[in-house]
């Protein structure tokens, strides 16, 4: 069989090829019943326009470049490998192709997309990993250059704390709000009798970090009507080794907790290691929800990437025509998903 063209559909609709044209790209300029016959036979034949004429046409790349972050331990990195294939799925939906890149650290990434941009290999970006100090942002936008982040350009170490819905007014982005993952996990673990409530994070000044802490210590306080006590406060790297360390140290603390929220499965899997070190009755969710949580049947919070992903697209693609995307600065919820009692 012969592949469909413009000119075939045109007709086997009965209408001109501008016709199609406009049905294909600006459907508002057809009438119903003209767009609904030559809609129904670009489904039945598959045609599918030729990527070269719209990008010919539109002067655009139609693919949008996203840099791979360095590897982690194997573990947290699953997060975004899930948002990617989202993203990328997304895209083509609309007929667009995501460009990966490599860079060892954010001033590296300039320089890629510095050599992307001269090529005219993409029309814009997504940002991830965003943190404290982080100056993507501003380099892009100076630049003129469409783009929006998986995660809020968070405000400079020593900068006053801003409402999350006001977060990087600098630029677009979308993200998933850490605190009320953490704060429902902690009321999860609280409403299962537990009162002593400990949380295991990053160290103080990462963005995301500070953020999934703020949600755990904001529980404790309307739960008990005090402050958390800083022994129930431990600050580490990410990953199970320094997870377990820490809860390690908690339970051979007086008063040791019952419960421990974490900052990232990596470390919820190292306080689930120490409390079977420790034979101890120690609930732990973990947050990511990542496909190891899910096998060891770890209670973990879990993040919409499928929405993230699309919230990114919307934004993205208004700002390569031109506009403003209806919503410049989202802020998700996730949900907790949970496996078995406290985790």
């Amino acid at each position: 069989m012969a592949r469909p063209t413009l000119v075939s559909v045109a007709r086997d609709a009965g209408v001109s090829r501008q016709t199609v044209s406009n049905a294909l790209n600006a459907p508002d300029r057809v009438a119903p019943e003209t767009l609904a016959r030559v809609l129904d036979v670009v489904e039945r034949t598959g045609y599918r326009p030729s990527r070269a004429a719209q990008q010919l046409r539109t002067q655009r790349a139609q693919s949008l470049g996203f840099r791979l972050q360095p590897r982690t331990d194997g573990i947290g990195g699953t997060v975004l490998d899930a948002f990617l294939h989202a993203l990328t799925e997304a895209a083509q939906d609309v007929g667009h192709r995501v460009v990966l890149f490599t860079a060892a650290d954010d001033a590296q990434e300039t320089t890629r997309v510095e050599d992307l941009l001269g090529s005219r290999a993409v029309d814009g970006f997504v940002l991830t990993g965003t943190h404290r100090d982080d100056a993507r942002t501003a380099w892009l936008a100076g630049r003129g250059v469409p783009h929006t982040s998986f995660g809020r350009p968070w405000p400079a170490v020593g900068a006053p704390a801003e409402p999350p819905a006001a977060a990087g007014a600098e630029g677009c982005w979308t993200d998933v709000d850490g605190a009320a993952g953490t704060e429902t996990a902690t009321r999860h673990v609280w409403a299962l009798g537990h009162r002593r409530v400990a949380f295991v994070g990053w160290p103080a000044g990462s963005g995301s970090g500070d953020d999934r802490r703020e949600g755990w210590a904001r529980a404790v306080r309307d739960l008990t009507g005090r402050a958390p006590s800083p022994r129930d406060d431990a600050r580490v790297e990410d990953g199970a080794a320094p997870g377990r360390a820490a809860v390690l140290a908690l339970l051979d603390a007086p008063s040791p907790p019952t419960a421990v929220v974490c900052a990232s499965d990596s470390l919820a899997l190292g306080a689930r290691a120490a409390a079977v070190e420790r034979r101890a009755a120690l609930d732990v969710v973990g947050f990511d929800d990542t496909p190891v949580a899910e096998a060891v049947g770890l209670t973990s919070v879990r993040q919409p990437l499928d929405a993230a992903a699309a919230s990114v697209l919307e934004q993205l693609l208004a700002l390569v025509d031109g506009e403003q995307p209806p919503v410049p600065r989202r802020l998700l919820a996730p949900s907790l998903a949970v496996r078995r009692p406290g985790g």
